[in-house]
C-alpha cells in the first residue's frame, strides 16, 4: 500500500513540491442444501485500547465499516471491465485510510471517515488497534501478518502527537531517509521492506522514479497470509478444463477437484451459490459466490451489499452438505491507484492541494495527497493459499458423483476471504478470466 502526500504550492506560485505516502453446469436444488431466502432488505486523543468489556462491541462496529467499505470498494473496481480480473485487501486499505485520518482536520477528516463508514469516530483508532492485535496473534494454524511503517525526509519534521499515535495504534514507526539526496538507495530500501514483509511475494511496489527530491513521507502498508486448505485437494484429480469468460470466449485453466462436506447455501432470487472453504482451525474462511451458468456475475454484483453478504453467509442458511467442488488454481497480480476510486466514493478534498486538511500531521498547511497506490498478488493450488497485499478439457469420470450438488467454478465468481473470529473481511477479488 502506498499513498503519496505532496507539499502544495498555488498554481501562480511557481513551487509545486511532492509529498508521497506509498501507501460448471449448476447443481439441482438438493434437500440438503439451504435456501438464502429473500434479499434483506481524532489520534491525539483517543484512548488506549483495552480488554474490557467494550471490546466485542469495538471488534463488531468495525467489522460492520470494514465490510460495508470492502463490498462498496469492490463493486467500484467491478464495474467498468467485467472480463477484468479484481483483487484487493480491504482491511489493509482501510488501516491506511485510518492512518491518514490520524493526520486529517476538518472536511478532509469528515470525508475519509465517510469513505471507512464510520458511523462514529469515537475510538476508530483503539477498533483497529484491537483488529490488527486479532489478525497478528501468535499460534495460530496459519500465516497471516500485517506491517506498518513511516519513512519521512530526514530535512521533515511530522507532529509528535501524530507519530506517536501511528506508534501507539498501528505500530507503524518513522524511519528517517536522504529522499532529497538520495532518492533512488532510499526507494530501493523501502520495496526491501515491503518484499521482506510479504515473504518476496511484492518487490517493487515503488516503481522507479516514484521517489525523488520533493518526497516528504511514505506510509507503507503490508500483509502477508499463507493458509492451508482444512480438507486439502487431490492433485490426482486437477484436470484441464475450459472457463467460460462470456458467452462467447474461454480458455483452459488447471480445474482441482474434490468431494467432501462443506458449508453450502442458494440464492434464489440470484440464482447463485454460495461455499465456504475453511482453512486449517476454521479461524480464516474463503467464502464464494458463484452464479448459475447463464446467470451473469454483473447481476450478483449489482446487489451485493454488505448486509446481504451477512445475511447469505449467516449459520441458519450455510448448512454443512456432501459436496463437489470444482475450483481453479488462481494466480492474481493486480495493482490499482485508488485515488480515481476514493475521490467518486467521497474523498475528494484530500487530493485538492487548495483543499486538503493534513493540519494534525504537519504544522504546514500545504500538504496534500497525490497517489494512493495498492498492489496485491493471490496463488491458490491444492494445498491453500498464498495471499500479500501492500495500503496479488473435460472432467474425467472418476472426478463425478451424482449423489450431491457440484459447486463448478468454471465461469466467473466472486471471492472473499474472512476472518470469522474478527469478522472482517481480509481480501476481496473477482476471478472473470485466467
Amino acid at each position: 500500500m502506498l499513498l503519496e502526500l505532496q507539499s502544495y504550492w498555488p498554481p501562480h506560485s511557481g513551487r509545486f513540491t511532492s509529498f508521497w505516502a506509498l501507501l460448471c453446469s449448476p447443481w439441482p436444488l438438493h434437500s440438503g442444501v439451504p435456501r438464502a431466502g429473500s434479499l434483506p432488505s481524532q489520534a491525539q486523543s483517543a484512548p488506549a485500547a483495552s480488554a474490557g468489556t467494550n471490546g466485542p462491541c469495538i471488534m463488531e462496529a468495525l467489522s460492520e465499516a470494514n465490510g460495508t467499505f470492502a463490498i462498496r470498494l469492490l463493486k467500484m473496481l467491478c464495474q467498468d471491465d467485467p472480463s477484468r480480473n479484481v483483487f484487493y485487501s480491504p482491511v489493509i486499505i482501510s488501516s491506511a485510510l485510518a492512518m491518514v485520518y490520524l493526520g486529517a482536520k476538518g472536511n478532509t477528516a469528515a470525508q475519509v471517515a465517510q469513505v471507512l463508514s464510520l458511523s462514529t469516530e469515537k475510538d476508530i483508532h483503539q477498533s483497529f488497534q484491537s483488529l490488527l492485535a486479532e489478525v497478528n496473534k501468535p499460534g495460530t494454524q496459519y500465516l497471516l501478518r500485517t506491517a506498518n511503517r513511516l519513512f519521512g525526509e530526514k530535512t521533515c519534521e511530522f507532529l509528535p502527537t501524530f507519530k506517536e499515535s501511528c506508534v501507539r495504534f498501528y505500530s507503524a514507526e518513522l524511519e528517517q531517509l536522504p529522499f532529497a539526496k538520495a532518492a533512488e538507495p532510499s526507494r530501493k530500501h523501502i520495496n526491501a521492506w515491503v518484499s521482506e514483509k510479504t515473504e518476496g511475494k511484492i518487490q517493487e511496489l515503488l516503481p522507479g522514479g516514484s521517489i525523488d527530491a520533493k518526497t516528504r513521507l511514505v506510509l507503507v502498508n503490508a500483509i502477508y497470509f499463507k493458509g492451508r486448505w482444512n480438507e486439502q485437494f487431490d492433485k490426482r484429480y486437477t484436470r484441464e478444463m475450459p472457463f467460460r469468460i462470456n458467452q462467447k470466449e474461454q480458455r483452459p485453466v488447471q480445474m482441482m477437484y474434490q468431494e467432501a462436506t462443506f458449508k453450502l447455501a442458494y440464492i434464489e432470487e440470484l440464482q447463485t451459490q454460495v461455499l465456504e472453504l475453511p482453512y486449517v482451525g476454521d479461524e480464516l474462511s474463503m467464502l464464494i459466490l458463484l452464479p448459475d451458468d447463464h446467470v451473469e456475475l454483473s447481476s450478483v454484483e449489482s446487489h451485493l451489499t454488505w448486509e446481504r453478504f451477512r445475511a447469505w453467509t449467516r449459520p441458519a442458511c450455510m448448512r454443512s452438505t456432501d459436496v463437489e467442488v470444482f475450483l481453479p488454481r488462481l494466480q492474481l497480480g493486480e495493482e490499482y491507484d485508488l485515488a480515481a476510486v476514493l475521490g467518486p466514493l467521497g474523498m475528494a478534498d484530500a487530493f485538492q492541494g487548495d483543499k486538503a486538511d493534513f493540519s494534525a500531521m504537519s504544522a504546514r498547511g500545504d500538504v496534500c495527497l497525490s497517489r494512493f497506490v495498492h498492489r496485491s498478488v493471490l496463488e491458490v493450488d491444492e494445498e491453500g493459499t498464498a495471499a500479500a497485499a501492500a495500503s496479488a478439457a473435460l472432467v474425467v469420470a472418476e472426478c463425478c458423483s451424482e449423489s450431491g450438488p457440484r459447486f463448478c467454478a468454471d465461469h466467473p465468481f466472486l471471492f472473499l476471504i474472512r476472518h470469522n473470529a474478527a469478522g472482517s473481511i481480509l481480501f476481496c477479488g473477482r476471478f472473470s478470466s485466467p
